[in-house]
């Protein structure tokens, strides 16, 4: 596992107006409105090009990567991206929410899963199939200890044997949001069905009638 180090820069501007009107306001003009909460502070709305939104959100782990919002009234917040809305059709961002970056802040970030030595994996070679059961895994974690990801290495996993989370060696103050010894995968065998040898198609089915003999020739009468 890894630190997350590379921290994005969004250019945002403070909002003032509200409700669905306004939003559809912003939309027309490239922009989405957002929300910067907090702890203890007022929420401040704002407005974000949606081109530069959309492009951070594409690069991935969107939300567990650190956002520098630089403030149209020249103060510049570190956040964390909490929760997205997008349109149920197009799939387009439609609102954004931040969390406000401040000393002694304990967060709550998803991070993904990567899976290496599937090549050597003894498991896989034995015709085994590899079970992927999170790709995502929820950690509790101050902001500059967020993992980039978590790595599993199934090289030694032979079939029927599964990686669980006590097997991650996690860095210092980087906890489970889930306290049980969860699956993150498993190498399982093929099923009774690929493994049955098919059928000789040649042989009769059970219960089948045998064959009707061909008719005898009639023997010629001797002359």
């Amino acid at each position: 596992m890894t630190t997350a180090k590379n921290t994005a820069t969004l250019n945002a501007s403070v909002r003032e107006g509200h409700g669905k009107g306004a939003a559809r306001a912003l939309r027309r003009e490239g922009k989405i409105p957002g929300i910067l909460y907090g702890k203890g502070q007022t929420p401040v709305s704002i407005a974000l090009p949606l081109k530069d939104l959309t492009l951070e959100y594409s690069r991935g782990r969107f939300r567990s990567r650190l956002i520098n919002i630089a403030l149209d009234n020249g103060k510049t917040v570190q956040a964390l991206p909490k929760d997205l809305q997008f349109h149920p059709v197009t799939d387009v961002i439609e609102h954004v929410d931040f969390i406000k970056i401040e000393p002694g802040l304990t967060l709550h970030v998803m991070v993904p899963v990567k899976i290496s030595g599937q090549e050597k994996a003894i498991g896989l070679k034995r015709g085994g199939v590899l079970n992927v059961v999170r790709h995502e895994i929820e950690f509790i974690c101050s902001p500059e200890a967020i993992p980039s990801h978590i790595e599993i290495n199934v090289q030694s996993m032979d079939i029927g044997h599964s990686f669980h989370i006590n097997d991650v060696q996690l860095p210092k103050g980087v906890t489970p949001a889930i306290k049980r010894n969860f699956t993150i995968a498993t190498i399982a065998g093929r099923s009774k069905e690929e493994e049955a040898p098919k059928a000789d198609a040649a042989a009769p089915a059970a219960g089948a009638a045998p064959a009707a003999a061909a008719p005898a020739k009639k023997e010629e009468g001797k002359k």
